[in-house]
């Protein structure tokens, strides 16, 4: 048996026709993430290239409409990025649906095949006081040909 642990604790299994694992009670998440929240992909699933990253998050994540994504390696090492794009108005403190699509290279010789998703709340300003961001464990459901 398979199941992922939510951040309150719960457990869910996997459910539908794709056996993805069913989402976590979302007021729960809601009450322990209040600026963003992440649909797909789940903390601890298993993850290809290209990625597609659905969520919601506060209007103040974003700037001009999207804010920066990235997928580390076990290792720290950046193999991915692009930009979350606002589904709706952005301007907001209200939750704003996001979606992200990255592509990734991981090569065959890593030596092992986790990750993390880290989306960035945008900070034009630059202080470090507005920084934030949300690490998402991953693992890599492929991993590519290692080049000559």
């Amino acid at each position: 048996m398979e199941a992922r642990i939510c951040p309150d604790g719960s457990a869910v299994g996997r459910t539908g026709p794709n056996c993805e694992f069913a989402p976590c009670d979302e007021i729960e998440t809601e009450t322990l993430d209040p600026m963003i929240r992440v649909d797909t992909p789940h903390t601890g699933a298993v993850i290809t290239s290209p990625v597609t990253i659905t969520g919601r998050a506060h209007g103040n994540w974003f700037f001009e409409a999207g804010f920066p994504v990235s997928i580390v390696n076990w290792d720290g090492l950046i193999v991915g990025e692009g930009i979350a794009t606002a589904q709706g108005d952005w301007m907001t403190t209200e939750f704003v649906p996001f979606t992200a699509v990255i592509t990734y290279t991981i090569v065959s010789s890593t030596p092992y095949a986790r990750g993390t998703l880290i989306l960035k709340k945008d900070n034009p300003s630059g202080l470090s006081e507005h920084d934030d961001a949300r690490e998402i464990p991953i693992l890599f459901g492929e991993l590519n040909e290692t080049t000559p």
